[in-house]
């Protein structure tokens, strides 16, 4: 095809395919502590830190790293002052983001800021910065998890046992967060703010579906990460669709597919 020829496509094929093996791997880990909404609170975090970023004349991007960071560290926080409801972190951060996003949108009407490719995406935008930045939160992931795999199985599982087996449980939920957040940041302009989370958690939820084991989990959802952002995006090329939403509606149509696969193993059975 002649779109791949194309320059900007290329790098948007990069970015894809990077982002494609972190947020759904870092969304595995969400899904399964039973923290999936923390995506939908960073990036709205990360869209204020984008707005400011924008107004004030600094990588949009980079102040959208800062943002989510800051916020994943107050969530911990948070999270340990409500044990009972620690849900309630997440639509306290969640709220401050939008409200102070609001107020930046605002402010920047008179400065024509153009914040549509970070709320929908806009990966065929992205810029040599932005894969050098998406490349290295890719690089990070892999490296820490690939390293601590072990201990974060036991924190995802059961982390009273991992307490007691002498593991820094907040250093390593703190991390978790910081990864998340630098996911997440990363994987707003691609695509977008409003449907980052399905790129975090639609995997994970197939991944349940058919894996046996927490390492065919972890295998299964980069693969269909990849599978639908590639296919996403040359679909979305072809027939100049939004690429992030072409990504997300295949990844709804796998897990709807795995679903009526699922019932009709059962009835057969």
């Amino acid at each position: 095809m002649e779109i791949l020829e194309l320059e900007f496509f290329q790098r948007a094929l990069i970015g894809g395919v990077f982002i494609g093996i972190t947020a759904p791997l870092i969304g595995l880990f969400l899904v399964l502590r039973r923290l999936s909404m923390i995506g939908d609170t960073l990036s709205h975090v990360a869209i204020a830190g984008v707005a400011l970023g924008l107004l004030i004349g600094f990588y949009p991007l980079a102040a959208g790293v800062i943002f989510a960071i800051a916020a994943s560290f107050a969530i911990e926080k948070l999270r340990k002052a409500y044990k009972t409801y620690a849900e309630l972190s997440l639509a306290i951060i969640m709220s401050g983001g939008i409200a102070l996003a609001s107020i930046l949108f605002t402010w920047g009407k008179s400065f024509s800021m153009n914040v549509n490719s970070y709320l929908f995406g806009s990966i065929y935008t992205l810029s040599t910065g932005d894969l050098y930045l998406i490349g290295g939160v890719t690089i990070a992931v892999l490296v820490i998890i690939g390293f601590q795999l072990k201990e974060l199985f036991l924190m995802t599982f059961d982390e009273e046992a991992a307490a007691v087996s002498g593991l820094p449980t907040r250093f390593y939920n703190v991390m978790i967060s910081v990864l998340t957040a630098l996911v997440i940041s990363a994987a707003i302009k691609i695509v977008g703010a409003l449907l980052v989370s399905a790129l975090l958690t639609i995997p994970a939820a197939c991944s349940l579906i058919v894996a046996r084991s927490f390492r065919q989990s972890v295998i299964i959802v980069v693969v269909i990460g990849e599978l639908a952002v590639i296919a996403g995006l040359l679909i979305a090329g072809v027939w100049n669709l939004a690429p992030g939403g072409t990504i997300v509606l295949l990844l709804i149509a796998v897990l709807l597919i795995l679903l009526t696969l699922r019932k009709g193993f059962r009835r057969a059975g």
